[in-house]
């Protein structure tokens, strides 16, 4: 009797593994997973909801310079891999579940990391202004995007 008890909860947890892997993989292929671990900026407007961001990054200034990951992630490993998986995950369940503001809006840690990474490409231009005046934000610090919100992307339509 043991036996069969074993057999069929082997059974039963082999099914459910492969549900959950079946499930899991169909979604990663159908979401364009493996897109994501590439550099290209397209791979972005996969969500549809980036496409003006994307289509206004084409325009923007940086266009020539800097692509998404150059703005918007770390630049050092590992937080470069955290952030993305952390978004990654956040991205996924806010669009499988349309749990998202319209227009969509950076986190404060995110918006940290691009404050971040403009000061790290104009930290030249920028160390005299950070030293002089400007105005803080939340964490005292100078802010590039108080004065600078459309750079790296027009203002988005409505």
């Amino acid at each position: 009797m043991k036996k069969r008890i074993w057999g069929t909860a082997a059974i039963g947890c082999s099914v459910l593994l492969g549900s959950f892997v079946g499930a899991g993989s169909y979604t990663f292929h159908y979401g364009e997973g493996f897109s994501y671990f590439r550099k290209d900026p397209a791979s972005c407007v996969n969500c549809h909801i980036m496409q003006p961001h994307y289509d206004t990054w084409l325009k923007s200034s940086h266009h020539a310079v800097a692509n998404c990951i150059d703005c918007h992630l770390p630049h050092e490993f590992p937080h470069d891999f955290i952030a993305k998986a952390e978004n990654g995950w956040n991205h996924s369940w806010a669009f499988t579940f349309d749990d998202f503001p319209e227009p969509i809006r950076m986190t404060a840690r995110n918006r940290r990391t691009l404050e971040d990474n403009c000061k790290a490409c104009h930290g030249p231009l920028t160390d005299q202004m950070l030293a002089d005046h400007h105005r803080p934000d939340e964490r005292g610090a100078v802010s590039c995007l108080h004065c600078h919100s459309n750079v790296g992307h027009t203002a988005p339509p409505r």
